[in-house]
């Protein structure tokens, strides 16, 4: 009878395993510290955010894969992704994109320059005061405000998009742009990794850069596809738990607790 017990809860214990729904979350690659990718695995704050997250939800087996920025996106446009993170909250430019979860972390997005370019003149009107320079930008970011794309539409000043953080910060070094505009935090995080690595030499291979301006502040969501057609069924029942547990997650400290270990460590 006790072998006969012990196998009935072991089968139960099985099939409720078994009727956990698969789903596959994407994260940027190249968007450190939030997100990105070490030793062919995703990494990042949000990384732990959205792991913690998941962690308090039933009925999901969940696996995260980092992908490129823009593709990442192009699976949300096209139905092929389920969720991505972190985007910004962008309904006018990304109508793809629809829910997205509560915030996950507050972001600054600023411009920063070569010290030679600050020098020149002040540089704290955005987008008026960069007239005529070429800006760097992350592949498929839209961080630069709707001022900012009518003056690259108009030509006032130039856009040139690097495959991630360190790409733009090494051509930023390297004169090839004039400013780069991004997340404050994901800035300095990666050129204090570039020198570390000795692939920055600042004040000697490569130029002094310096903050110029805040843009915006923004925040960082799990986004997900509105091209799905009913693909996703599930996808209420998962918005709704994710939520929960982002909800109770900042209610109980834990986000900020996650937040502080990480930059603890990193």
């Amino acid at each position: 009878m006790k072998f006969w017990l012990t196998s009935l809860i072991s089968v139960l214990c099985a099939s409720a395993q078994a009727a956990d729904i698969p789903v596959t979350l994407y994260a940027d690659a190249g968007y450190p510290p939030y997100s990105y990718e070490k030793d062919g695995k995703p990494a990042g704050l949000y990384y732990d955010i959205v792991r913690a997250a998941v962690g308090h939800m039933r009925g999901y087996k969940v696996d995260i894969q980092s992908v490129p920025w823009k593709r990442g996106m192009a699976m949300l446009r096209t139905g092929a992704g389920f969720a991505l993170y972190p985007p910004y909250m962008n309904t006018k430019d990304e109508p793809w994109t629809w829910p997205y979860s509560l915030p996950l972390y507050e972001e600054r997005v600023v411009a920063v320059c070569r010290k030679d370019i600050l020098a020149a003149r002040p540089r704290k009107r955005w987008p008026e005061d960069f007239y005529g320079l070429t800006i760097g930008n992350n592949a498929g970011f839209i961080v630069g405000g709707e001022a900012f794309e009518q003056a690259v539409r108009a030509r006032q000043l130039r856009v040139e998009e690097g495959r991630d953080s360190e790409t733009n910060i090494v051509k930023l070094g390297l004169k090839r742009i004039d400013c780069y505009i991004n997340d404050r935090l994901s800035i300095q995080w990666t050129l204090n990794q570039l020198k570390a690595q000795g692939k920055y030499d600042e004040g000697g291979a490569h130029a002094g850069i310096a903050e110029a301006t805040v843009i915006a502040v923004e925040q960082g969501f799990l986004g997900f596809t509105d091209r799905d057609n009913g693909k996703y069924t599930y996808k209420n029942d998962f918005v709704k738990q994710f939520d929960n547990a982002i909800y109770q997650m900042k209610r109980t400290g834990e986000i900020d607790n996650i937040a502080r270990n990480f930059f603890k460590t990193h």
